[in-house]
């Protein structure tokens, strides 16, 4: 099965539609599949739901999809640091749904492992329980009941993550905080495409360094990223 293709308009051909539901990977700027936004981008497919921890910023990741308006919802833990995503939202423009982290990244995984639904304390008692089946547990044996909430798990149509390493059947290696939501995004998704800084050959990798098995990935590229850093602190530098 051929995995690798050449650039990232190649990989998400034929994949691509019309209100489509994506899982994307990423965590403030780091570990963004720019190149498959990029070409999701070129490609103007509109109407689409993004599961995503956040939305880049306004020219970077997701954001330059809400600048085209090819964005119509978020499933989002984080909106800071886009002001187009935060207008878009408060003009009605937006739909958002706001997701705890840990919540996200579990739905996410739930997903992969074909699991449909899961109880949570996280957001009981808060707006985040609105409509959502609640039902009570005891927190262990013998002990008191307490309140929690279903969340679902996310299957998307469309997985598209980041990686630092690749083999050519598709296993991944991811650098660092790279890996973030990488991993339980790539699971959820009917077709995961993958780009990487690097593809190596077929068993050049420790398999106890892989993060995710070639089976979750289906279409890869490689190709040269953008290192952006999203807040710069620096320390004034003192005159002699």
């Amino acid at each position: 099965m051929k995995k690798v293709y050449a650039n990232a308009a190649e990989a998400l051909d034929g994949l691509l539609h019309d209100g489509m539901f994506i899982a994307a990977g990423g965590f403030g700027l780091c570990g963004i599949p720019e190149l498959l936004l990029d070409a999701i981008k070129d490609a103007g497919t509109k109407n689409l739901t993004f599961a995503s921890n956040n939305a880049g910023v306004d020219d970077f990741g997701i954001g330059i999809l809400l600048q085209t308006r090819q964005v119509k919802k978020m499933i989002s833990s984080y909106v800071g640091e886009n002001a187009e995503f935060m207008r878009q939202y408060l003009s009605g423009e937006l739909e958002l749904e706001f997701n705890p982290q840990g919540t996200l990244a579990e739905r996410m995984r739930a997903g992969g492992a074909g699991i449909p639904g899961f109880f949570t304390k996280t957001g009981v008692g808060t707006v985040i329980a609105d409509g959502k089946l609640e039902k009570q547990f005891p927190t262990g044996p013998g002990g008191a009941m307490q309140d929690y909430i279903m969340e679902e798990g996310i299957f998307a149509d469309l997985s598209i993550v980041k990686a630092w390493k690749a083999d050519e059947t598709g296993n991944l290696v991811f650098r660092k905080t790279a890996r973030n939501f990488n991993v339980p995004a790539a699971t959820c998704g009917k077709i995961c495409v993958a780009e990487v800084e690097e593809i190596v050959p077929t068993g050049s990798l420790d398999p106890d360094a892989i993060h995710l098995p070639g089976i979750y990935v289906n279409r890869l590229i490689q190709g040269d990223h953008e290192k952006r850093i999203e807040q710069r602190t620096v320390t004034k530098r003192e005159e002699a």
